[in-house]
């Protein structure tokens, strides 16, 4: 499979800067959606780099230093959980995605974007359906959303050590949900999923 199959038809067609687009965290009970954009020099593989969720976090953090390393840019956005719940997280998806285009530079000027809805940015731009599997600038940015969002959420276990989030990252595995039903929900938590709202009383502090 050729990996930079879509870089090469963007870059045939006349575009220069193409930056790949991906989030991590939209499965998640809590925390924010973080977004990451990376823009690759021309034909440029880094060997190991695939979806984040196909390789192990030792490779994930050995991969993010390199992307960082060889890339011309690297944009992250973050959008939180009052946003995620005030709206809803497609669109808090939607303008992580954004900020993190917004915060390279020098700007691209064409996106591929995981998934199969564009982006809210003037910008010419491809949704790839499994995206992170297909394009390896999309997969350059899926690790780089997959670390940047564990870091968040290992920082904010040390606040709230008792639901654990250093290990489960805020997803639903059983013990997180356990964790909701003894506990509650905290301010972390994202009060309108389901698993979340079902155990709703005054948040921890």
């Amino acid at each position: 499979m050729d990996v930079l199959a879509y870089e090469r038809i963007a870059f045939h067609n006349g575009f220069r800067c193409i930056a790949g687009v991906d989030e991590a965290g939209r499965g998640s009970l809590a925390g924010p959606v973080v977004a990451a954009s990376v823009v690759l020099p021309v034909g440029c593989i880094i060997p190991g780099v695939s979806d984040s969720k196909k390789i192990t976090k030792s490779q994930r953090e050995k991969l993010f230093k390199e992307i960082y390393t060889f890339a011309v840019s690297v944009g992250v956005g973050v959008v939180g959980v009052a946003w995620i719940d005030r709206f809803n997280i497609r669109q808090a998806s939607l303008l992580a995605m954004r900020l993190a285009v917004y915060n390279l530079t020098p700007s691209p000027d064409y996106l591929l974007i995981d998934g199969n809805v564009p982006i809210p940015f003037t910008v010419s731009q491809l949704p790839i359906i499994k995206g992170d599997l297909l394009s390896h600038s999309i997969s350059a940015a899926s690790i780089v959303a997959k670390v940047s969002r564990d870091r968040l959420m290992e920082k904010h276990h040390q606040i709230y050590p008792q639901f654990d989030f250093k290990a489960h990252k805020g997803y639903p595995t059983r013990a997180h949900r356990q964790k909701v039903s003894d506990f509650g929900p905290c301010m972390l938590h994202r009060i309108t999923f389901k698993g979340v709202r079902e155990f709703l009383r005054p948040a921890l502090g």
